[in-house]
C-alpha cells in the first residue's frame, strides 16, 4: 500500500495562505472523493471502463489541486488504463485508493 504524500505547502499556496479556505477545500475534497470512490467501486463491479475514466479523472484533478500526489498518481494510472477499455488497474488498486482517501479523512 502507498503512503499518503501531501504537499501541504502547495495546497496552502493555492489558497494564498488562507488556512480557513484550505480547511473548507479539504472538507469539499473529502465529500467529493467519497462519492468518486463509490463510483469507482460501482464501475469496477459493472466492468464499466468509461465510468472508471470519469471517477478517476475527477479524483486526479481534485487531488492535484490540493497537493495529494499519491492519490493523483494512482488516479492517473486508473484513468489511463480505463481509457484503454480496461478496469483491471482500478480493480487491482481500488483498496489502495480507499486507504489513501481514508488517510485524507483523518487530516
Amino acid at each position: 500500500m502507498s503512503q499518503l504524500l501531501w504537499n501541504r505547502d502547495f495546497a496552502l499556496e493555492q489558497t494564498a495562505g488562507d488556512e480557513e479556505l484550505l480547511e473548507e477545500l479539504l472538507l469539499l475534497f473529502k465529500d467529493a472523493s467519497a462519492g468518486d470512490l463509490e463510483k469507482l467501486r460501482r464501475a469496477v463491479d459493472e466492468n464499466n471502463a468509461s465510468a472508471v475514466v470519469e471517477a478517476a479523472h475527477s479524483l486526479k484533478g481534485a487531488s492535484a489541486s490540493l497537493g495529494f500526489e499519491t492519490i493523483r498518481s494512482l488516479a492517473l494510472e486508473m484513468e489511463m488504463d480505463a481509457r484503454q477499455d480496461s478496469v483491471a488497474c482500478a480493480a487491482a488498486k481500488l483498496e489502495e485508493m480507499a486507504s489513501l482517501l481514508a488517510e485524507v479523512g483523518k487530516l
